[in-house]
């Protein structure tokens, strides 16, 4: 059974870093590509990035230049490296296995929160 599982979030100030982490279980882990995904109060879920099983990676609009998705197969974990954050990233992120840009699967984490604010 595929579990993930999210950690990282919290509260940080406009211009501030987060690190998230997610964690598969599950040997599947390696041969599949992972997303993130985010939700803020009222509004759908959007893709943020996505990273291949050999490790290209697609962003959002809104996060490129500023967002760095990566993954240690050997560790079964991704990481969404976020840099320059704004109050509008703010919003409960997810991480998903498997899917194309854009297009994710049924299996997902628990989501972490993530909040921007002075």
């Amino acid at each position: 059974q595929v579990q993930l599982v999210e950690s990282g979030g919290g509260l940080v100030q406009p211009g501030g870093s987060l690190r998230l982490s997610c964690v598969a279980s599950g040997s599947i882990f390696s041969i599949n590509a992972m997303g993130w995904y985010r939700q803020a109060p009222g509004k759908e879920r959007e893709a943020v990035a996505h990273i291949s099983r050999t490790g290209n990676t697609n962003y959002a609009d809104s996060v490129k230049g500023r967002f760095t998705f990566s993954r240690d197969n050997a560790k079964n974990t991704v990481y969404l490296q976020m840099n320059s954050l704004k109050p509008e990233d703010t919003a409960v992120y997810y991480c998903n296995l498997g899917g194309a840009w854009g297009q994710p699967t049924a299996y997902w984490g628990q989501g972490t929160q993530v909040t921007v604010s002075s």
